[in-house]
């Protein structure tokens, strides 16, 4: 019994001297950048662009007919697009509805973001208030309902956390890769990476047209007084790494090529 002991106690130690082959993929990446968190989950982070922090609208064109009140932007005449454009990001956004509620269906509460001015995520209150369910909220319009309805009541605050991946075309103008969204509604998910067929119009089917990486944000003007509050955006970067040599394992001190 005393041998078995001493036994399984050098092959531990040997185990610890002699660690397994660590696989190592040879890529040298660049040190992500740090950024800063938010006080809260709705704060901007330190590298977000702020498009209304709630005093004024110097971040949009179009805003004229808009108005600020209590920390809040509400819509007016004509829709309103952002001064800056944006691809691939990182968009928060908040929005409560009229309260006390007025019309139905889609007179009810009724706005939008358009992500690279042309693709809708519908603003609506859908809060006990019965429409076509590819255009309630969080639906991207008249392609997908959303998967879930997170609604809050007319008057509370409802929070949109959106990945937007902007379609790429080739220089002939056909579509390359389309659009993808991903979209949280106060926390719960309601599109998961799901592939945009095309724009998002009323009056006839889906389809992409050719045009920049970049675009503007709009909000949409449809005769609602919809609020907003605490928007902003970060632009999403890929991560970057150089393949600087063959991958290979490693244990201890010596190297072991990978047979290919």
């Amino acid at each position: 019994m005393r041998y078995c002991t001493f036994a399984l106690i050098a092959v531990l130690a040997a185990a610890v001297n002699c660690p397994a082959k660590e696989y190592l993929n040879g890529i040298t990446w660049k040190a992500p950048p740090v950024v800063t968190p938010g006080e809260n989950a709705a704060a901007p982070p330190s590298d977000a662009i702020v498009l209304f922090g709630g005093k004024d609208l110097s971040q949009w064109n179009g805003a004229e007919r808009w108005t600020v009140e209590d920390g809040a932007m509400i819509a007016g005449k004509g829709s309103v697009v952002t001064k800056k454009e944006f691809g691939d990001c990182q968009v928060h956004i908040e929005w409560s509805s009229p309260t006390p509620p007025k019309g139905n269906g889609q007179g009810r509460g009724n706005s939008g973001l358009f992500l690279n001015n042309r693709y809708e995520i519908q603003i609506l209150d859908s809060y006990q208030n019965e429409t076509y369910h590819d255009g309630q909220a969080g639906a991207i319009y008249k392609q997908t309902p959303p998967m879930a309805n997170a609604m809050r009541a007319p008057g509370e605050w409802n929070t949109y956390d959106v990945i937007w991946t902007a379609p790429r075309f080739n220089e002939d103008g056909s579509l390359q890769s389309p659009a993808y969204i991903t979209a949280i509604h106060n926390g719960v998910v309601i599109l998961n990476h799901f592939e945009l067929k095309g724009d998002t119009p009323y009056d006839r089917p889906p389809k992409y047209t050719a045009h920049p990486v970049k675009g503007a944000i709009r909000l949409q003007d449809h005769n609602n007084p919809v609020r907003f509050r605490n928007i902003w955006v970060r632009e999403l970067t890929p991560v970057q790494g150089e393949q600087t040599r063959d991958p290979f394992l490693r244990q201890g001190n010596k190297e072991f090529p990978i047979e290919k």
